[in-house]
């Protein structure tokens, strides 16, 4: 379910008052493939309810360049608010998450294996906020980059 960013601090807040708890991620999630399902699975196995941090168009535009996204961040929004391990998602215009990740601090944040914690650009909000983060390695050969220079290949 797509939640307005000025929403979901007063939503976690309510998960956590009930005795649950929030794990997050963010991306672009432009051509959902494969790999994203199973990053997604992975991710909601590490708490009660599953949020995802979704770029925005422009965001996307800023991070990946002008002939990005492939779908808008309303087809991206949709399609992954229909996905059984995603509970929420979040639009969010800057090139990182961070000051979102520090208004709701979630209880664990995963993010994928190329990161470590001294490469992980929200580190420090997350040491800050003492919440867990958790990497999940990649599906080998699947990613929307190839994707798209697959079709591109044509």
């Amino acid at each position: 379910m797509l939640i307005k960013r000025e929403d979901i601090k007063t939503l976690v807040d309510i998960i956590h008052k009930s005795g649950k708890t929030v794990v997050c991620t963010n991306g672009c999630f432009d051509i959902l493939h494969a790999g994203h399902v199973k990053y997604l699975q992975k991710t909601k196995s590490f708490a009660d309810y599953s949020i995802v941090l979704l770029n925005s168009d422009k965001s996307v535009k800023s991070i990946k360049g002008p002939s990005r996204p492939i779908n808008n961040e309303n087809d991206r929004s949709e399609i992954l608010s229909a996905l059984r391990y995603v509970d929420y998602v979040v639009l969010f215009d800057e090139d990182s998450p961070k000051n979102l990740l520090d208004e709701i601090k979630p209880d664990v944040y995963t993010k994928g294996a190329d990161y470590n914690m001294e490469t992980l650009p929200e580190a420090d909000i997350m040491k800050k906020n003492g919440t867990r983060v958790e990497f999940i390695e990649f599906v080998k050969g699947k990613s929307t980059t190839k994707i798209i220079e697959k079709i591109e290949s044509k």
